[in-house]
């Protein structure tokens, strides 16, 4: 993935007026009710106050808030107060229409593949890199693949908190009665490291748990068909352009190949053709299948029913290292005139929270301040330190307004794919489907 941020140089300030005054509108509409998240971030600021809104509740809000609490002797003076919204649509409109309106809090969390739809259009701030190297962070600090998508117009738009792969979880007695472990315990890519190699590995998966080999629930879910496809297509180093407009340059026979290596992975023999993600997640905790294909946030959940659960980064099953991946990152909603002061102090608490990293990896997230994985304290995470190569390779959303966590982009794709993999139509079928839309998207018109 190049990294390159799409619609590049494009500014449209009428248009960024016309964006304003429509979402302005919205929130007048929406009331005290569409924006009851808002509230603190509209009170009045002592100063010492950085308002964070993000979309962490259950054990990761725990963790962030032990984050914030370990974070406090590198910020001393100030304190962080979270709003937590809804995931997905209703936070991302929210955070749209408060930053439209100037009235957004101090810094907010975003996942990364939506930056492409947020900085083009006046939405969010830069960065000071000059001031955050202040305290200690640079773009050195930042693994290359995840750093490239902070970027918007020569600025700095996102600071990564994390980078969130989709990899392997396995139960490791099955593994090795298989022969598919190293002699250090950990998974042999290798045996996974062609469409043929890796169904055989499934194959004997399933011989050895004496069930199913390897689960992926995609039935009804808006997003993991298309983390697995994007993921392998990047593999095969197919192209995957899409320019302002249209149409859309990719390698139609190789997305084809792609389909047709994830419905034989669900064609009944490996595993089974209709899991939906909570039944994928439920076969693999109650050891039914060997393996499953999953997003590292799994890792409290199978953690409870297999203390020794093991995971490596997705094997490379096309000839080039791609992990479909996302990132949580810091974002500065937009101000007109912004205390410069009051930036400077949420600058330093953003800093001191990625230097508390270590707390936000225990979930399974890869932290992205790399000095933080690099500790012995890293190092005796297992299986985290397991998987944290996949950080150099990921691949995120294309760089596009309309693709990212929760759009309706990665729904459309998956409404095609599911199809495929449930064998109501074929993979060159499937493949054109996705062109279609594809060029669909393209030719509504951008907000920036």
């Amino acid at each position: 993935m190049s990294g390159t941020p799409a619609q590049a140089g494009r500014h449209g300030p009428s248009r960024r007026r016309v964006m304003t005054t429509a979402l302005a509108a919205g929130a007048a509409a929406l009331g005290a009710g569409g924006l009851s998240g808002c509230g603190s971030a509209l009170a009045a600021d002592d100063g010492s106050t950085v308002r964070l809104w993000d979309l962490f509740s259950g054990a990761d809000g725990g963790l962030l808030n032990d984050m914030i609490a370990k974070a406090r002797p590198d910020m001393p003076g100030t304190h962080v107060e979270r709003t937590v919204l809804e995931w997905g649509t209703p936070y991302y409109t929210k955070l749209a229409m408060a930053s439209a309106g100037g009235r957004g809090p101090d810094v907010a969390v975003s996942h990364m593949s939506r930056l492409a739809g947020y900085a083009p259009t006046g939405l969010l701030d830069p960065w000071d890199m000059g001031v955050l190297a202040e305290y200690g962070i640079a773009e050195d600090d930042f693994a290359k693949a995840v750093w490239a998508r902070t970027q918007f117009d020569g600025k700095t738009y996102a600071i990564p908190l994390d980078t969130h792969p989709f990899i392997v979880f396995f139960h490791q007695e099955p593994a090795k009665k298989a022969g598919l472990l190293t002699a250090d315990g950990a998974l042999d890519t290798d045996a996974f490291s062609s469409p043929d190699r890796f169904l055989a590995a499934g194959r004997e998966l399933a011989k050895a748990a004496g069930k199913q080999g390897i689960a992926f629930g995609y039935v009804t879910d808006t997003a993991q068909c298309w983390r697995l496809f994007y993921g392998l297509y990047r593999q095969t180093g197919g192209r995957f352009a899409l320019p302002e407009g249209g149409p859309a340059e990719v390698d139609v026979d190789r997305m084809a190949e792609v389909i047709s290596f994830m419905a034989k992975l669900v064609d009944g023999t490996v595993n089974p053709r209709s899991l939906d993600y909570a039944s994928a997640i439920a076969s693999f905790v109650n050891r039914q299948t060997a393996m499953i294909l999953s997003g590292e946030w799994e890792l409290g959940t199978f953690r409870t029913a297999d203390k020794n659960v093991g995971a490596a980064p997705f094997p490379t099953v096309f000839g080039t290292p791609a992990v479909y991946a996302d990132s949580h990152s810091f974002v500065l909603p937009h101000r007109d005139h912004p205390d410069a002061e009051h930036r400077r102090r949420t600058h330093r608490a953003v800093a001191a929270l990625l230097k508390a990293g270590q707390i936000w990896a225990t979930a399974g997230h890869i932290p992205a301040y790399t000095p933080v994985t690099r500790t012995a304290a890293y190092a005796a995470l297992q299986p985290q330190s397991h998987y944290a190569s996949a950080a150099a390779h990921v691949v995120l959303d294309p760089p596009v307004w309309f693709a990212g966590a929760g759009s309706d982009f990665q729904n459309a794709m998956c409404q095609v794919l599911q199809q495929a993999l449930l064998g109501d139509t074929s993979p060159d079928r499937a493949a054109r489907a996705m062109v279609r839309r594809l060029n669909t998207f393209l030719s509504k018109p951008s907000p920036a």
